[in-house]
């Protein structure tokens, strides 16, 4: 369907889209699948580095980030944790998923999950940390990290801001699975393919894809940005922020002719998007 570039292979596989309704997308897949596609620290090293570079690229619209394998991400690398039992290499290895996940939310274009297989623990915070999320029928997702002695501490970040909090407790103090209907019906993820098909995965995120690449880059910008920030603020902050952005993008030449184009009763066209 894509054409794949292997230059940054092993970890990270990058693929341009290209088509004339698909040009700006880039997807960026997971490329351990013998290991689950476990975050070790040189796998997200290299999926940090593929982050900053698209946070400077502007002629980007849209990421899709997926996985090789049966698995989307397991986690942190297990094996890797065990053999460097110190405080100050988990703290380390902590502050850099965290950074990387924080590179996800401060991207200024939509970030879309798509899942074709198992997602847990950190593979599960990543998904929730992405801002929208297609699911494969066969996957299954849980923050199972409380099975092995470890609360999963850092995924319950996004966790709890994805989905109502005691679903996301009980995900959280259980550790047990749940399918993608569930994941669902939680608000985990926005949409499942109808069979476990990669084009039937293929088709969903193209969907999504195509209504995100006929809306201005900028009010994408300026609202993915919101809707983070306001999120830690008391509702007078927030209203006072959500207040000045709309009126930062209502100055922006999209907004204007979006508006006028209302008025006028006809179909906006915006001189990029």
């Amino acid at each position: 369907m894509h054409s794949m570039n292997t230059s940054t292979a092993p970890w990270i596989l990058v693929n341009r889209w290209h088509g004339a309704h698909r040009a700006g997308v880039v997807e960026l897949q997971l490329n351990r699948p013998d290991s689950f596609n476990a975050l070790s620290t040189a796998m997200m090293s290299a999926l940090q580095f593929q982050l900053n570079e698209i946070a400077q690229d502007e002629s980007v619209r849209a990421v899709v980030i997926s996985s090789q394998g049966r698995a989307f991400c397991a986690g942190h690398d297990l094996k890797e944790m065990a053999a460097t039992p110190e405080l100050s290499f988990y703290q380390t290895l902590f502050e850099q998923c965290s950074k990387m996940m924080l590179s996800v939310a401060k991207l200024p274009v939509p970030v879309i999950a798509k899942v074709q297989g198992l997602a847990t623990a950190a593979g599960c915070q990543l998904v929730a940390q992405c801002d929208l999320a297609v699911s494969a029928p066969q996957a299954r997702f849980a923050a199972s990290g409380i099975g092995y002695g470890l609360f999963c501490s850092t995924p319950s970040v996004p966790l709890t801001r994805a989905i109502a909090p005691k679903q996301a407790m009980q995900m959280l103090l259980t550790g047990e699975f749940i399918d993608a209907p569930m994941a669902l019906q939680y608000g985990l993820i926005n949409t499942v393919a109808p069979d476990d098909s990669p084009e039937a995965l293929d088709a969903e995120v193209d969907l999504l894809v195509a209504q995100i690449l006929t809306k201005p880059r900028a009010a994408l910008a300026w609202g993915k940005e919101l809707v983070y920030r306001q999120q830690g603020l008391s509702l007078e902050a927030a209203y006072k922020l959500a207040a000045h952005t709309m009126a930062t993008n209502m100055m922006h030449e999209a907004a204007q002719e979006g508006v006028c184009a209302f008025v006028e009763k006809r179909t906006p066209t915006w001189k990029s998007a």
